[in-house]
């Protein structure tokens, strides 16, 4: 799929969550969106393939 297409994809589903939903659908709808985006990307560039690399991603924030 095209970028521009997902976003029209993305674009309507907001725009229904706010007309059926009102406003706390479309907050919802576009905070898992922007979760959806950030983990796809992270998947998309490698991630952490293993429960350890999990651990020590956390053991490195906390420092």
């Amino acid at each position: 799929m095209s970028t521009p297409f997902v976003g029209m994809i993305a674009g309507m589903a907001l725009a229904f969550a706010g007309w059926f939903g009102g406003f706390g659908a479309f907050l919802l709808v576009a905070a898992l969106g922007a979760l959806g985006w950030v983990l796809g990307r992270w998947a998309e560039g490698g991630g952490i393939r293993d429960v350890r690399g999990v651990r020590d991603a956390f053991e490195r924030s906390r420092r």
